[in-house]
């Protein structure tokens, strides 16, 4: 299943940038990475509910272990957004700064 993010993640920012191929597939393996996790993050918490819902013992007491595993997935979320962002601050800056690495450059566009 492919998620919507794969395909389209950057179409708007490519209308004004031209992204690095590696930059690009750096960006494109995180992103897929939280849609995996947050689609876990779904599942575990209408687990939850469920276990919740039906008030026996040992589906309320699993339910420790489930929240534990979603608050670990939320931290990897966050991590894996801070490090997308740090990445992404870079690679402006390595534009911005003139650097022909090829991290982003600017493109320009003729209206017509």
């Amino acid at each position: 299943m492919e998620s919507r993010m794969e395909g389209d993640a950057f179409s708007g920012f490519g209308e004004r940038y031209q992204m690095d191929g590696k930059v690009l597939q750096s960006f494109q393996k995180s992103f897929v990475q939280v849609q995996d996790i947050l689609d876990q993050n779904r599942l575990l918490i209408n687990e939850i509910n469920q276990n919740h819902e039906s008030k026996q013992a040992d589906h309320l007491g699993r339910n420790v272990g489930l929240i534990r595993e979603l608050n670990n997935n939320i931290r990897t979320v966050a991590s894996l957004y801070g490090d997308l962002s740090h990445s992404f601050a870079k690679s402006i800056d390595a534009s911005s700064e003139g650097e022909s690495t090829g991290a982003i450059n600017q493109k320009r566009f003729r209206s017509g």
